[in-house]
């Protein structure tokens, strides 16, 4: 299964005076363009999708992923509302529209993807409250050997110097790492959020970051090349691996 993880796009609406954003919308149609060039089988944004949740930035937002010929997924960021991002693509059925969050499960693949909602709103640090984790535990128990990739905006871990304690409560990362370290049929645990690419070990499993694909907020060294947009396109196996790779526009 090809999967290209796109995050960070911070879009503004497109009558914006500010000089990034015509930029951003740029950054993300060299992305797309890219991704439909791969032949993917799905496109996961993990987050922030537009700078300040506006419904004028959906609109833009929503214009410019048009272009995406394979599926696209939608997990919300801190700057995203998603009673906003909801109105913006009513049509996409996956969207839970019953629930408090936007957690859902994509099992038209050989990998099974779980999408995690780590929002709270007027919060920009992470929350995983008891009734998220009790939702991810029954879902990874439902296909224990079938393998998984979780999707989620904030990383449950510090990544120095840019990213430290990004959770509200710390116990609630640590819970997240325990649940899903009971369920080895976890292959990869897929961010956004800090806007750097970062792989380390977590949960029993492999945590990445990717930089952010709006070039002006990216941190650590992926910010020293501010031109090239990028993406993460992610090689997963059915026999279990994921093997991930950095596009650079």
């Amino acid at each position: 299964m090809l999967i290209a993880q796109i995050s960070d796009t911070h879009v503004l609406v497109r009558s914006s005076e500010e000089a990034v954003g015509a930029r951003r919308a740029e950054n993300l149609r060299r992305c797309i363009a890219d991704i439909n060039r791969q032949g993917v089988d799905a496109v996961v944004h993990t987050g922030d999708s537009v700078h300040h949740g506006m419904a004028e930035e959906y609109a833009h937002l929503r214009e410019i992923l048009a272009d995406l010929e394979a599926p696209l997924y939608l997990i919300p960021g801190n700057r995203d509302r998603k009673d906003a991002l909801h109105i913006a693509f009513d049509d996409l059925p996956y969207l839970p529209g019953d629930s408090a969050f936007l957690h859902y499960v994509i099992e038209d693949h050989p990998i099974r993807v779980v999408a995690l909602d780590s929002v709270a709103a007027e919060e920009r640090k992470g929350v995983f409250c008891a009734r998220r984790l009790d939702w991810l535990e029954e879902t990874l128990a439902r296909e224990p050997d079938r393998p998984t990739l979780l999707f989620i905006h904030h990383p449950p871990f510090d990544i120095a110097p840019d990213y430290l304690g990004g959770y509200r409560r710390p116990q609630e990362a640590e819970d997240l790492a325990a649940v899903v370290s009971r369920h080895p049929q976890v292959e990869n645990l897929l961010c956004g959020h800090v806007h750097r690419l970062h792989h380390e070990s977590w949960g029993g499993t492999v945590a990445t970051t990717m930089p952010s694909v709006a070039v002006d907020l990216r941190k650590g060294a992926d910010a020293a090349n501010q031109e090239a947009p990028s993406y993460l396109l992610h090689v997963a196996s059915i026999d279990g691996g994921v093997v991930s790779h950095t596009r650079v526009m």
